[in-house]
């Protein structure tokens, strides 16, 4: 047993890392020194010293057959007393004899014709390490950075590289269509980060961070637009899902698992997650239930857990699991400096909101009529904090959240821009599928007007259109291979509408492709 060096296998890539303790799991930060074992087993101080403890304590006398040969062991020490066992081997010999005619006669060894011992426990075997090979490594994603020793911490990005906020809503333009607030005030939020991590040691002013809600109906772009935004900028960001999480001891994910995805998102680098980005979706599921007698495990119980996440401080999260165990090992991440954005549809809001400003209506020329409210599309603009709280949220949770944004509904006009302008519109991609058969995919304003009307209908926004379209082109890219002859689609609203058929080309020089093919077959 060595301490661990350079010269027991591990290449740069691992140095890297920290060692993990294979007892207690502890990285080599918190167990202090590690010792190195064959098959790449790494064991702290403190292990080692209780398994020395509980070996020099344990007695084995009894426990070892009288013909045990010590070469098996893992240490191969029992060949430095081979001259004594052999002086001892005829008088246990003949005691053995003894028992084993007395006794049991018909315990015998087949193989070598020595007869097995009546006393101790003869199953029990030394461990070979050579077994542990397979075990002793951690895995990549359980391995934990290691940080650099006398070095000053310096700012993990540079106050000159971050985008300006108009740059990054240009590029986020690229992607969304609409929502011009919300894509402002995020760029603004995410640039604003940026610089509090920058300038957080080389200003005596602390800048608070400003976490967000953003609140919209479904399929209004919440999550496609913080996932665009991933894409974009290149830092660390972690998107989990608020409708796993459970109070700490039932089953399902402990609320650390937000920071372990920002950890792994960040190749396990302590100090590169924690200046990240986390954006938990769904967080109206963990709205407080109303008229229950049950524990609320995953409703009230995860808003409080979450307390000391928005807040900032440090916790202790497990490197490549989801839930603390005795196997994985620990980090300590401190969230003061991670960014928190947090959304969710809130269903049944817009009848709070609507009930609130009901109550401003009366009787007269003047009054405010009831059902002003009922086919305003843009009813979540209007919300409040209060608002929020009585839908189930409690006002610690609200008040860590300083930032409340809305997006707007989808109507008409926006459902058509979404079907053509973005990078990776639905409709280009259905045009770049068709060009790999050398075919040309076109649509009219009619059918892009009537795939918007029946995906208003469906009232689940952008998430209607893909449905809709991989309806209507299913016989179309079906048939399409079919025949060489075709050069062009385009749909038209009478085909969305079913009283008609798409307009299909066939290829001007088809007939001299065919002739031009026979030649070259003479």
């Amino acid at each position: 047993m060595t301490e661990y060096d350079n010269k027991n296998g591990n290449n740069d890539g691992q140095n890297s890392y920290e060692d993990v303790c294979f007892i207690c799991h502890r990285p080599e930060s918190k167990a202090g020194r590690m010792f190195k074992l064959p098959n790449n087993i790494c064991v702290c101080d403190d292990c080692m010293h209780k398994t020395m403890d509980s070996m020099s304590q344990f007695n084995f006398q009894g426990m070892m057959p009288p013909f045990y040969d010590f070469s098996g062991m893992a240490g191969q020490a029992g060949n430095t007393n081979s001259a004594v066992q052999e002086e001892k081997k005829p008088e246990k010999a003949e005691i053995v004899e003894n028992e084993e005619e007395t006794d049991n006669p018909e315990k015998k060894d087949g193989d070598k014709g020595t007869k097995a011992p009546t006393h101790g426990f003869p199953n029990i075997s030394f461990i070979n390490l050579a077994d542990l090979q397979n075990m002793g490594g951690i895995p990549q994603r359980q391995k934990i950075k290691k940080k650099k020793e006398g070095e000053k911490s310096k700012p993990v990005i540079d106050i000159k590289d971050i985008p300006a906020p108009h740059k990054i809503k240009a590029q986020l333009d690229e992607y969304v269509v609409g929502q011009e607030h919300a894509k402002k005030v995020i760029s603004v939020a995410v640039y604003n980060h940026y610089k509090r991590v920058a300038t957080g040691t080389m200003d005596d002013i602390e800048i608070e961070k400003s976490n967000m809600l953003m609140i919209g109906p479904t399929g209004c772009g919440k999550t496609y637009l913080v996932k665009t935004l991933a894409r974009l900028l290149d830092v660390p960001l972690a998107i989990a899902d608020a409708t796993s999480l459970t109070e700490a001891g039932y089953i399902g994910d402990d609320i650390e698992s937000v920071v372990t995805k920002l950890l792994a998102a960040a190749d396990n680098d302590v100090e590169k997650a924690e200046s990240g980005i986390v954006f938990i979706d769904e967080i109206d599921k963990i709205a407080k239930k109303k008229n229950t007698n049950s524990r609320d495990v995953s409703g009230e119980s995860v808003q409080q857990g979450l307390l000391k996440l928005l807040e900032g401080s440090e916790i202790e999260v497990p490197v490549g699991a989801n839930s603390k165990n005795a196997m994985v090992p620990l980090a300590t991440v401190n969230t003061r400096n991670i960014l928190f954005i947090c959304g969710g549809a809130f269903p049944g809001l817009e009848e709070i909101i609507k009930q609130r400003l009901s109550k401003q209506t009366g009787i007269g020329y003047q009054a405010e009529l009831k059902d002003k409210f009922d086919r305003d599309k843009n009813i979540h603009s209007k919300v409040t904090v209060g608002d929020v709280r009585k839908y189930g949220m409690i006002p610690e949770f609200i008040g860590r959240l300083p930032i409340l944004f809305t997006l707007d509904g989808l109507s008409k006009e926006s459902l058509v821009k979404i079907l053509k302008e973005p990078k990776n519109a639905i409709l280009k991609q259905y045009q770049k599928l068709l060009e790999l058969d050398e075919v040309k995919l076109e649509f009219d304003e009619g059918s892009l007007e009537a795939i918007a009307e029946k995906a208003l209908k469906k009232e689940t926004g952008a998430r209607a259109l893909r449905a809709l379209i991989e309806e209507f082109m299913l016989d179309i890219m079906y048939e399409i291979p079919k025949d060489d002859n075709i050069g062009r689609v385009t749909i038209t609203r009478e085909y969305i509408e079913g009283t008609g058929g798409p307009v299909i080309d066939i290829r001007s020089n088809s007939v001299q492709r065919i002739e031009e093919l026979n030649e070259v077959k003479e």
